[in-house]
């Protein structure tokens, strides 16, 4: 546990993605593990994920266990978390929808066993519809400016929470979901080229 107590003192996982719309940073799990992997190798530990698909009432939720293990195989510390799969989402396949579930659940197992603080990016976004964020007057302009923006994306997941922050701010949201599954089909057929180039 000293080893785990060190690393979480150590660990700097800054907030490497940007939300333009909200104008606040963020993490994601891909950061998190970036930034752990030297410390891992400097203590001698292995970091295990693993993912489940649990049935809770009515829906799947992907339960995601962070796993720390010394060299000789001992459990040091393990944490776990859950998310639920979305009924549906516009632009992906039901592989997709899990594998997205798996990253979110992932990301928050590892805030739990690192001691990382996300509940700023919570507020951040909470906050978009408060008086305090200022939104511009002309609402068709905002439309705009929304959906111009999601072809900056290159990243399918920055993508989605971009998607998912901004839904319920635009007044044209078929346009949007037009333009955000479009740009998420040309993502996955980029990561589908790039796997058969290194195959």
């Amino acid at each position: 546990m000293q080893r785990l107590m060190k690393i979480q003192q150590t660990l700097k996982a800054p907030k490497n993605q940007y939300n333009s719309f909200g104008g606040f940073n963020y993490r994601n799990c891909e950061d998190i593990l970036e930034a752990v992997k030297p410390l891992l190798a400097e203590n001698e530990l292995t970091l295990v994920l693993n993912d489940d698909i649990c049935f809770i009432g009515e829906r799947y939720y992907i339960k995601a266990t962070a796993a720390l293990y010394d060299l000789d195989g001992k459990l040091i510390k393990e944490t776990s978390a859950y998310a639920r799969e979305a009924l549906n989402k516009k632009g992906m396949n039901e592989s997709q929808i899990t594998g997205a579930c798996s990253s979110y659940a992932r990301k928050y197992a590892l805030n739990g066993l690192f001691c990382i603080d996300d509940t700023k990016d919570a507020d951040a976004e909470n906050n978009n519809n408060t008086s305090k964020t200022k939104q511009p007057h002309n609402k068709g302009n905002n439309d705009v400016e929304i959906i111009k923006k999601v072809k900056n994306f290159d990243d399918i997941e920055a993508l989605k929470e971009y998607y998912e922050l901004n839904k319920g701010n635009v007044t044209t949201q078929k346009a949007f979901h037009a333009r955000v599954e479009y740009r998420l089909k040309e993502l996955k057929e980029k990561a589908g080229e790039r796997e058969n180039a290194t195959n």
